[in-house]
């Protein structure tokens, strides 16, 4: 039986919680950020009518006021983030015991087991973006593939609130004109080095040979080409699985070369708050440092 897996991600996750909180700021461009005053503060996460402006998670605050000199700025409350994704999360186990997070704000879950008594992949996505609304207020997007690097790219391809299913049929047809930068895992480092062999898209990798890109990335040549090919087999963990954590780390591509100590305090910032979001999600810790 061919498997079927969901990706669910929540949009916005840590200013729609906001929202729901202060249905008020639905109406206002707003963000969630740090420290204002610091000029060091970042953009952590932003509404719908924040994104009209070009609001970019991981800048500063006060480049984004220079956008939209109008943007509320409300500060983080991770106890409360960490309530919703509890809360979210126990929703996705209703309807498999194979629900495995990454973050506070995305899970895989596995649904094949499901099929018969909720539905089919997508019946089951739709289903769940009605719940998540309903019951805590939040949306949700859920990509529907065989895969879980195809489900996480379903999730991202449209939003908000948003199904997107990648079949055996479809999926070339959609995934191969992506960004090879879309494909989970390539990173601002791995983009340059695909683009320096004529690799910009998903389908040009999957059809590079596959030796050369050992040779030339290492084992995450091989990777990425199983990846860019569908042969992701990795199995979506159960419930209450955790593996053994070497490392928890966070990359990000900016939309321009950071520049002085401000902005690169502020990209450091955004990417120290996304590694300690998935360590508490794992119960983890790590000794204070100083930046």
């Amino acid at each position: 039986m061919d498997r079927t897996i969901l990706h669910c991600d929540c949009n916005g996750f840590y200013a729609s919680v906001e929202c729901v909180m202060n249905p008020a700021l639905r109406d206002v461009p707003m963000a969630v950020g740090g420290d204002e005053e610091s000029r060091h503060g970042i953009i952590l996460a932003k509404n719908e009518k924040a994104k009209k402006f070009n609001i970019k998670t991981a800048e500063t605050i006060w480049q984004a006021r220079q956008k939209c000199p109008e943007l509320v700025i409300v500060p983080p409350r991770h106890d409360l983030y960490h309530e919703f994704s509890k809360r979210v999360m126990d929703i996705y186990k209703r309807y498999t015991d194979r629900v495995e997070s990454f973050g506070l704000d995305e899970a895989w879950l596995d649904v094949t087991e499901s099929k018969m008594l909720f539905g089919d992949g997508k019946h089951i996505a739709d289903e769940l973006r009605h719940v998540v609304r309903e019951e805590t207020g939040l949306t949700i997007s859920v990509g529907v593939s065989f895969c879980k690097v195809f489900a996480k790219l379903g999730s991202d391809y449209k939003k908000p609130d948003a199904t997107t299913v990648f079949s055996r049929e479809n999926w070339k047809e959609f995934i191969y004109p992506l960004p090879a930068q879309d494909l989970l895992f390539v990173g601002r480092k791995t983009t340059a080095e695909l683009h320096k062999l004529g690799i910009t898209t998903i389908g040009q990798l999957a059809a590079f040979d596959e030796r050369s890109l050992v040779s030339h990335l290492g084992k995450a040549g091989g990777m990425l080409y199983r990846y860019a090919n569908g042969l992701d087999d990795e199995e979506v963990r159960l419930v209450n699985e955790k593996d053994d954590v070497k490392s928890i780390g966070n990359g990000i591509t900016f939309s321009h070369d950071l520049t002085g100590e401000g902005e690169i305090r502020g990209g450091i910032y955004a990417l120290c708050d996304s590694v300690a979001s998935r360590m508490r999600a794992r119960d983890l810790n790590a000794p204070p440092c100083r930046l």
